[in-house]
């Protein structure tokens, strides 16, 4: 999938105003997520990925992962983004599940893989077009 149409698939989902708004998002849940993987798995999921988002993903990649649950996770995205928390938790969901229609399911499964549960659970999008649930 080319940048141009993952951001306008998040921007339409999350009815954000703006291409710049939904650019903003994704670059914030990738480098979120970025934290959460070993360098060499941010590398697997970006050769997946136009360079303008792998580069996002990456560059916050380390050789041994962060580690830090669900609401750390929306909070850094609402930091990185500029926005607020609740529109954070949505904003992100949405960009995870165009995540999850771009690459294949091998991949996501190993992502899966160096994830906490309650990030995992992000993951778990059945249908095109769903935005992964939370489970409290």
């Amino acid at each position: 999938m080319k940048l141009d149409e993952f951001v306008a698939k998040v921007q339409k989902r999350a009815d954000l105003g703006s291409h710049e708004e939904a650019a903003r998002v994704v670059n914030a849940t990738l480098a979120a997520l970025g934290e959460h993987l070993t360098a060499g798995e941010a590398d697997d999921l970006a050769a997946q990925l136009p360079p303008e988002m792998a580069q996002a993903l990456t560059q916050t990649s380390v050789v041994s992962a962060d580690s830090f649950g669900l609401d750390e996770f929306f909070r850094r995205v609402a930091e990185y983004a500029g926005i607020p928390l609740t529109e954070a938790s949505l904003d992100a969901r949405v960009v995870i599940g165009v995540l999850c229609e771009s690459v294949t399911m091998g991949e996501i499964e190993n992502v899966r893989a160096q994830l906490p549960e309650d990030i995992r659970q992000l993951f778990m999008v059945e249908n095109e077009g769903d935005i992964p649930e939370v489970r409290q």
